[in-house]
């Protein structure tokens, strides 16, 4: 028999403390976990929760085409979403140093991921011909206050 010393045994992994993204990713690749939920919405795009714990909520949406949201926020929240499968195209709004307008797209494909914290604004879109379905974490709640594009001083908040 010998002793070891506390230093060197494995701690339970603290899930809070992992990258949102890497959620997403391990969520996205168990499809047991999620597949009971899929569903698709002819006249919106679905979500359902895939589970709660911790301060953190993990959702799977679907995406038919030319299904998208309105440009948004998460408030104080922070997390990530990894794209499953098809297409989805991310238009990211904020206001640069100096006040001008700034918009990025992102093409995502399958496997692909993207981050967001307190006041990122974007709008997420399937602009392809076939559905898509994403994994979502937020973390501090999943709030989403609404905004205008204003394409010479950035985005502006509604109420």
């Amino acid at each position: 028999m010998f002793a070891v010393p506390d230093n060197t045994l494995l701690r339970p992994e603290n899930p809070a403390l992992r990258h949102p993204v890497r959620v997403a990713v391990e969520v996205a690749a168990d499809r047991e976990r999620w597949g009971r939920l899929l569903r698709y919405d002819p006249d919106e795009r679905f979500s359902a929760l895939v589970e709660a714990a911790d301060g953190q909520e993990i959702w799977l949406l679907s995406w038919l085409p030319g299904q998208h949201t309105d440009l948004h926020d998460h408030a104080l929240a922070t997390g990530a979403f990894t794209v499953v499968s098809g297409r989805l195209t991310e238009t990211v709004a904020r206001q640069a140093p100096g006040g001008r307008a700034v918009t990025e797209v992102h093409a995502l494909s399958a496997g692909q991921s993207r981050v967001f914290g307190p006041g990122y604004v974007h709008e997420v879109r399937n602009e392809g011909p076939d559905p898509a379905i994403s994994v979502h974490v937020y973390r501090e709640g999943r709030q989403m206050r609404s905004y205008l594009p204003d394409p010479v001083r950035g985005p502006r908040r509604i109420g």
